[in-house]
């Protein structure tokens, strides 16, 4: 496998224990729909949580975050869309980042809570 998805599995990897430890319920990973994929789909209290993970092994050129573009975002609100309307869910729906930077000595893990709202 390429160097980046592997990079980019480790992160999702740190990202869901890291949302357990923090009482998050994971219901899905890697929810496909159309061109967009959900990381991960979590559930705390009554929110429905799309988190997208962005791993780096460095902040050189940007933060992680820094990498999520209008397109992306457009995709993965259709997805969570579809999500919950092919579950027929009635729930309230955030939209996550969780930002690491994981390097050979040190993994730094930022989340960013209802991120779209800065967007």
């Amino acid at each position: 496998m390429a160097e980046h998805y592997d990079l980019g599995v480790t992160g999702e990897k740190i990202a869901a224990d890291f949302l357990i430890n923090k009482g998050y319920k994971i219901i899905e990973k890697n929810y496909r729909f159309k061109k967009a994929e959900i990381d991960i789909i979590a559930q705390k209290n009554n929110v429905l949580i799309c988190v997208e993970v962005k791993t780096r092994t460095t902040t050189y050129f940007g933060n992680p975050q820094d990498f999520i573009h209008a397109k992306k975002i457009k995709l993965l609100v259709s997805a969570m869309d579809n999500y919950v309307t092919s579950k027929d869910l009635d729930i309230e729906v955030q939209f996550d980042i969780i930002a690491i930077v994981k390097n050979k000595n040190q993994t730094y893990i930022e989340h960013i809570e209802d991120a779209f709202l800065y967007f």
